[in-house]
């Protein structure tokens, strides 16, 4: 990979024209900044990448990637918010592939400890950490940390802008900076004289970084209030570009079909069929696969039905049931990690009622709405990637290695992601593209995915299975001890991205599992890692989309074998661990109306989970409808710390329900013959309009850190929604997806 400093001194380029005639400001929260990677011409300077001020207003950069959940909206407010300039004034761009624009709450999330146990100091040390991220190149989007890094820096950013340009306008006017004020773009004197920002860009550009102290929350015109999306418009018009809407002169059209065995070759192909297709201009070997180059993405498709291919074999069991055997293996070896061991989970107390279940989940798809694509050019020596991604620097990083250039000749072109939910953290599509690239220099080619080779070629979210032990005593939780086990999505993902081993304890293999703000005097949780070779990555709350199923039920298990309110009993011990996790327990109760009883034909379940930063309980309604089951109410309470855009916490939380919901009811990756069954939306379900639960959400701001906000939705929902099945039917759900034993309207 090239070195930083070449990264920055290339061009900075956003769709096909330079930033030009501009001056950048801003200010990190570190010591030593990384390079500025806008690159100013003649009269231009740039002092940094997040605010840009030219003759035509302010740009601002929101280098985290926006696939609906409203990042460029709510990063672009905290640069306003101390910049003085309202969001309907600028435009807002996501940023190049750059160090610049690391993401210092990656490794700050991956500190030791439960989480909601960090205090200020921790914190603190935190956040110092957070900044290798710098060195580490870790310019990303994932983890729900984009407000989490943002909400200083960008703030600080906008400050130190506004404070200079005072400084040049207070030069200008022969007064002190102290008497000027700044609003909406604009300097003001005592006197009347307005100057704006614009025409103060230049002047302010030859003077050292003013930096200034940040706005007390009193003082807040934008942050805490709910925006206008800023991509709404162009979404709703269709004018948003997503990675598939790329069109460049002279562009080529390809599809693909890999090894539907991941991981295994091509023995051959037989493409004579297609080479005689209308419209096919080229069948290019990839290695494990075929690619057709035609006139459009849907000649080339039909002509991949064309080609006869003979596969190799997976590397894994071909069978769902081998599959979750092999899984099962791990619980025989000792564990990864056993992150909390509280009390003596080996002795059951004295008079204590003893239980224990076990739980299985599926493999599951991300199942992005737009499936995968990107579009490639390689010309002059330089290759150019358009494409909707979550990690830029890591992305050209790996095109720059398949094209056989250096990083700072790789341009990465982040486009709107229709759907990222953690697939495009990953960079396989893009290297496919140079791939093809690399056989038509000069000519830009478009590799987009059929639904079918999407679904079939994912890093899945890992099965997973689980082992619960408990005990109750007097009506309250005396004993909690589980085991759980899955291929490790990290160890894959560091392989895939850096060719390293993971060491050590896997802490997002246990997350939601060791960590759940409940107070038992015994309290043992083990993480047992597969070593099975099915491709696993970052699917939305990555280790709590399972460990939630797992701990919830378990613990709505054990609170009707002590003859206690579910949600009493999770109040009872949450009080007494973590008050915020007490307190979205206490919110979805009022909101609900929850009295422990329900009519006949209604049930009602709950779950808490505390994930990324952010506890969040969720209440679902069932109801019984003409032989079926409907999904018919639901609560959601979640404590984010400093809400700031509520409009977008509630989206989320809704979506992250809903998203979790689908996987709940419908969602499954099985096995045949080594390939996976599932290939578009009838094998592989959703939640539809008609079954959405009508919802209502509250935020609550009583946690003294900041939570994310993208992921925490979905963990609860699936166990949420078990627990209330088992309140209408009796019937208790170990298992997903739930269809399989409940009739649910669809």
């Amino acid at each position: 990979m090239a070195s930083i400093a070449k990264i920055a001194r290339r061009t900075f380029l956003i769709g096909s024209a330079a930033i030009v005639g501009g001056v950048a400001f801003g200010a990190y929260y570190v010591s030593r900044p990384a390079p500025n990677p806008l690159q100013p011409g003649e009269g231009e300077a740039a002092l940094n990448p997040f605010v840009l001020i030219d003759q035509n207003g302010v740009t601002l950069f929101a280098p985290r990637a926006e696939m609906g959940q409203g990042v460029k909206t709510s990063w672009a407010a905290l640069i306003a918010e101390e910049l003085d300039v309202e969001l309907d004034q600028v435009r807002v761009l996501h940023g190049p592939a750059a160090a610049a624009y690391y993401n210092s709450a990656f490794i700050a999330d991956g500190l030791p400890g439960r989480g909601y146990d960090s205090g200020n100091f921790k914190h603190a040390i935190g956040e110092m950490l957070g900044h290798l991220g710098k060195t580490l190149n870790l310019h990303g989007t994932g983890g729900s940390t984009s407000m989490k890094d943002g909400y200083k820096r960008m703030r600080l950013a906008g400050a130190t802008a506004r404070e200079t340009l005072k400084q040049a306008a207070a030069n200008r006017l022969g007064v002190e900076r102290g008497q000027l004020t700044t609003a909406a773009g604009t300097v003001t004197a005592p006197d009347g004289t307005k100057l704006s920002y614009s025409d103060l860009a230049l002047e302010a550009a030859k003077l050292d970084p003013i930096e200034t102290e940040l706005r007390p929350k009193s003082d807040w015109r934008l942050i805490g209030k709910s925006q206008p999306r800023l991509d709404m418009a162009a979404k709703a018009s269709g004018t948003a570009e997503f990675g598939v809407d790329i069109r460049l002169p002279g562009m080529k059209f390809a599809s693909l079909r890999m090894n539907p065995r991941q991981g295994g070759g091509m023995k051959g192909f037989d493409a004579s069929a297609a080479d005689t297709m209308p419209g096919v201009e080229q069948v290019v070997n990839m290695g494990a696969g075929v690619a057709v180059v035609a006139r459009n993405t849907w000649l080339a498709m039909q002509a991949l039905d064309a080609i006869e291919v003979d596969w190799e074999d997976a590397p894994y069991p071909p069978e769902t049931e081998q599959v979750f055997a092999k899984i099962a293996e791990a619980f025989d070896n000792g564990p990864n990690s056993v992150l909390r061991d509280d009390g003596d989970a080996d002795t059951l107390p004295e008079g204590a009622t003893e239980l224990a279940a076990d739980y299985q989940v599926p493999y599951l798809a991300h199942a992005t709405m737009e499936p995968m694509n990107a579009t490639a050019l390689l010309q002059d020596g330089r290759l150019t990637v358009w494409c909707g991604n979550q990690m830029p620097t890591y992305t050209q990083m790996k095109c720059a290695e398949e094209a056989g250039l250096e990083s700072d000749q790789v341009d990465i072109r982040t486009t709107y992601l229709g759907g990222g939910f953690g697939r495009r953290v990953e960079f396989d599509y893009a290297v496919l593209a140079t791939r093809l690239a690399k056989q038509m220099p000069g000519t830009p080619v478009q590799l987009t995915w059929s639904r079918e080779e999407d679904m079939r070629h994912d890093m899945y979210r890992p099965g997973a299975l689980a082992r619960m032990r408990g005990a109750v005593k007097d009506g309250q939780a005396v004993l909690l001890d589980g085991k759980v086990a899955a291929a490790s999505p990290v160890a894959q993902a560091m392989k895939r991205l850096a060719d390293l081993p993971a060491a050590g304890p896997d802490k997002v293999h246990v997350e939601g599992f060791f960590n759940p703000p409940y107070a038992i005097p015994n309290f043992r949780m083990a993480g047992h890692l597969s070593d099975i070779q099915i491709p696993v990555g970052f699917w939305r709350s990555v280790g709590n989309s399972f460990n939630a199923f797992f701990v919830e039920s378990f613990i709505d298990e054990m609170a009707h074998a002590a003859g206690t309110d579910p949600l009493e009993f999770r109040l009872e011990m949450a009080r007494r661990e973590w008050a915020p996790a007490a307190g979205v327990l206490e919110a979805v109760k009022e909101m609900s109306g929850w009295s422990g009883k329900t009519a006949e034909g209604i049930g009602r379940g709950v779950a808490m989970c505390y994930s990324f930063g952010t506890p969040v309980a969720e209440v679902i309604e069932v109801t019984e409808e003409d032989g079926s089951i409907r999904i018919s109410n639901a609560w959601i309470a979640c404590d984010v710390g400093q809400a700031i855009d509520p409009s977008i916490i509630r989206a989320q939380m809704f979506g992250g329900m809903a998203y979790g919901l689908s996987a709940a009811c419908f969602g499954e990756i099985t096995f045949a013959d080594g390939a996976a069954e599932q290939g578009n939306f009838p094998d592989y379900d959703a939640m539809r309009m008609h079954t959405m639960p009508n919802t209502q959400v509250q935020v609550l701001e009583n946690q003294a850190h900041l939570g994310g906000v993208g992921e925490p939705g979905t963990p609860p929902a699936a166990p949420a929604l078990a627990n209330a099945l088992f309140d209408l039917t009796g019937k208790r759900a170990r298992r997903l997806p739930l269809m399989h034993d409940f009739d649910l309207l669809i």
